[in-house]
């Protein structure tokens, strides 16, 4: 360690370069965490509210919410002690002046999916709903009236919830009544049993639908067949993962070329009798020095990074995942050091003198 940090102290401009590459390398593999877990949260925001087990959907759906198409009375072949009726849309609201994708529950308030209000009260009468905090930042308030791009229906906002996206787009909940106006249109009345699925929080997952033409799906499942959902992650993922080799391929170029330009100075070394396990540890030790700082640095700058992002932004910093990821960095970092170690194994002192 004595040998590796002098080497650094002398050779500062030489080794602030690599440092420097670490650290952007190490920010961009938090900045991307951060951002996929943004977009993680984005689109399951709502469903995580509802602190459920399972989903009851139709068969034919493919597990998808807005695909399938229920009655309230498929509630009698539900087995289960606490459950909730959600019917789902989608649509554009519009309050005159800004317009945005958002989805629509149509749910009972007295279940418990019905969200927290954070502001505002909640719905009493016709067509009143309950929006997503995010919508304000879009410039919507309370008391706007919203025009659907899909429906004649007027909604008013009433009352702002937090944590409430669903598939990235921010949520109306609303009496079911409205959701099925919204929906039908003039047709309501006779579609007012229509429900897209029902929520379930506790019940035997193994027992609790007693109609083939009804599938039982544990939330994460559910969660993971949204639209772009797991193609979103892993492309996310990938990226990271592949900068993890990146990382350990520059600090292996950096660190071969430093050691081959030093070959003469170890053979010296080697022959006053420091052993080539003395010599491998002090690169160990450096390259883990330089991961570390390079590593911290990138992880400072993230963090400030994300202070300063406007919230359209989604990024969401989990700090186990970027402590487990910089850890990853250092030790992938110090795997490509081990190519400087096979050299320095390698040298022969009296060819290294003589050259």
């Amino acid at each position: 360690m004595f040998l590796a940090w002098n080497e650094i102290k002398k050779n500062k401009l030489r080794f602030m370069l690599i440092i420097g590459v670490l650290m952007l390398v190490s920010y961009l593999v938090f900045f991307l965490s951060g951002l996929a877990n943004g977009l993680e949260n984005m689109n399951r925001e709502s469903v995580d509210k509802w602190k459920a087990t399972s989903i009851i959907l139709t068969d034919e759906s493919d597990k998808s919410m807005s695909q399938s198409s229920m009655t309230l009375e498929d509630i009698n072949d539900i087995d289960a002690k606490e459950i909730a009726v959600i019917g789902q849309i989608n649509a554009i609201a519009g309050n005159g002046d800004e317009k945005t994708n958002v989805s629509i529950f149509g749910i009972y308030k007295d279940e418990f999916i019905m969200p927290t209000v954070t502001e505002g009260e909640i719905f009493s009468h016709a067509n009143e709903v309950i929006a997503s905090d995010s919508l304000k930042e879009e410039g919507f308030k309370l008391g706007d009236e919203l025009h659907l791009s899909s429906s004649e229906e007027v909604l008013k906002i009433v009352g702002f919830t937090d944590h409430a996206r669903f598939n990235a787009a921010p949520v109306l909940y609303g009496d079911l009544s409205t959701f099925q106006r919204v929906k039908f249109g003039e047709a309501a009345e006779a579609n007012k049993d229509s429900i897209n699925g029902i929520v379930i929080r506790t019940g035997d997952q193994s027992n609790l639908v007693q109609n083939d033409s009804l599938e039982a799906i544990e939330i994460e499942t559910f969660i993971r067949n949204l639209p772009g959902y797991t193609e979103q992650n892993l492309t996310l993922n990938f990226m990271i993962y592949f900068l993890f080799g990146i990382s350990a391929v520059i600090v292996a170029i950096f660190l071969y070329v430093l050691t081959v330009q030093k070959v003469s100075i170890f053979g010296v070394m080697k022959a006053q009798g420091i052993s080539n396990r003395y010599l491998s540890r002090s690169v160990i030790a450096q390259t883990f020095i330089l991961a570390a700082i390079g590593v911290a640095v990138g992880f400072g700058m993230a963090l400030i990074t994300g202070a300063f992002l406007p919230s359209a932004v989604p990024v969401a910093f989990d700090l186990v995942t970027m402590l487990i990821y910089g850890l990853v960095l250092i030790v992938v970092a110090i795997a490509g050091a081990v190519f400087s170690v096979l050299t320095i194994v390698r040298i022969d002192p009296l060819k290294a003198i003589g050259g």
